[in-house]
């Protein structure tokens, strides 16, 4: 028999209260979006801010591209170390102290990290970082869920989505063009001062939670739970998409800027940056997942996404930089449409723990960004943007086998239910 996390949103025995479809209502439901909205642009912003600053660290600290990739696959192994203890911890203290301790701890570090005195100061604070972000990711939809009606709460985790999208966006934008005018260390500060300002607004506008109920912290029924989903092919294999789908994006946009600002193209920092633009492109995949999946179902929606996102790849890899932007929109659609439908797929994999299940999906998502990242930029260092591309062609035909197998997984698991039914 499975076994049940006691707490977790998706299988609580506690009876809610939904928000009620009045006045008060409808306000506490717009305070509710516009403070996930903040907490999300916060933790993104912060989690990527190096990304586009990486030439910048490297001929700041005299290292190679690789080596100051680690300001950002530190922050990410941080966030996927940390995000299912933080996961477990809210089940007992609440969603919303999690996500406010949470920011508060990461906006602190994010005040300090600007005056860091070498590199491995610098990947030590945002490895720590990374840590106190991963209570936003792991408490917010739980929070959604349990305080907002079913109808309600659809939209409200996309417009978190789309906060993830636009702070991810605007950390990067942002860094590129205040250190072209005031250097790195400028940037930080500026993203700092932007995390502040959310931080605040999130906690000022987020109501207290009216239908969460405190379990017992239980780490060996934890344990289970994360034992009974690893058990479970299907899961392993959606996992598996998502990193490997993370792995060849964080790998793009973690060297991007080293492409750009070298020749031909010889970008500025600031023009670099802006390139960042094109994840408002992700928020539109995004939404339209949907739609896509009614049309092509599961398997149909990973293969468009897999397809785009190479076919992205090897755009990029021309002379033109007209040619190489619109590989990079390709390669940020297509990515965001497959990670939406692998992640959306967990949730409805799963009839128990499902708040342990997502978790599981952001560690390998994150440890993909990691790997990727790190990978990517080795690569280019020994073998240019060629070598970059044929590592994430590489890692989307994986990811390809792995869909056309997990799609098999699925339909003999439906057909066990149905006769065990």
């Amino acid at each position: 028999m499975p076994t049940v996390l006691p707490g977790a949103p998706a299988t609580a025995g506690a009876s809610t209260q939904p928000l009620p479809a009045t006045a008060g209502g409808t306000r506490m439901r717009i305070r509710i979006n516009l403070a996930l909205f903040a907490a999300g642009l916060a933790t993104f912003a912060l989690l990527f801010s190096t990304q586009a600053l990486l030439p910048d660290l490297a001929g700041g600290f005299g290292v190679r591209a690789d080596q100051a990739s680690w300001t950002v696959s530190a922050t990410t192994i941080g966030l996927a170390a940390a995000v299912l203890p933080l996961s477990t911890l809210s089940e007992r203290f609440g969603r919303r102290q999690t996500m406010t301790v949470s920011l508060g701890v990461a906006v602190a570090l994010a005040v300090a990290i600007p005056f860091a005195p070498s590199l491995p100061w610098l990947v030590l604070l945002r490895a720590l970082q990374g840590a106190a972000l991963a209570g936003v990711p792991a408490s917010a939809v739980a929070y959604l869920s349990e305080e907002l009606p079913a109808r309600a709460t659809v939209g409200a985790v996309g417009l978190f989505i789309a906060g993830n999208s636009v702070g991810g966006m605007t950390g990067r934008v942002l860094t590129g063009w205040v250190a072209e005018a005031f250097g790195w260390r400028a940037a930080l500060g500026a993203v700092a001062a932007m995390a502040v300002v959310s931080a605040v607004a999130f906690r000022a506008l987020l109501p207290r939670a009216r239908n969460f109920h405190p379990a017992p912290l239980r780490p060996r029924l934890v344990l289970r739970t994360v034992q009974d989903h690893l058990a479970r092919p299907l899961l392993l294999r959606l996992y598996a998409i998502g990193m490997l789908l993370m792995a060849a994006f964080s790998a793009v946009y973690t060297v991007v800027g080293f492409r750009l600002t070298e020749a031909p193209f010889h970008l500025s920092a600031g023009l670099a940056g802006s390139v960042f633009v094109i994840y408002l492109v992700g928020t539109g995949s995004s939404a339209a997942t949907g739609p896509v999946m009614e049309r092509l179902g599961r398997r149909g929606a990973l293969y468009l996404a897999i397809g785009t996102v190479a076919a992205g790849l090897l755009l990029s890899l021309a002379g033109s930089l007209l040619l190489v932007l619109g590989g990079l929109v390709l390669i940020t659609g297509g990515f965001f449409l497959g990670h939406a439908v692998a992640s959306g797929s967990v949730s409805r994999t799963v009839t128990h723990g499902r708040a342990q299940a997502s978790a599981l999906y952001q560690v390998a998502y994150y440890l993909g960004a990691s790997a990727g990242g790190t990978l990517g930029a080795v690569l280019f260092h020994a073998a240019g943007w060629p070598g970059l591309v044929a590592f994430a062609l590489a890692a989307l035909l994986v990811t390809a086998l792995i869909t056309l197998y997990a799609t098999r997984l699925a339909f003999r698991e439906r057909r066990v239910l149905s006769t065990a039914a």
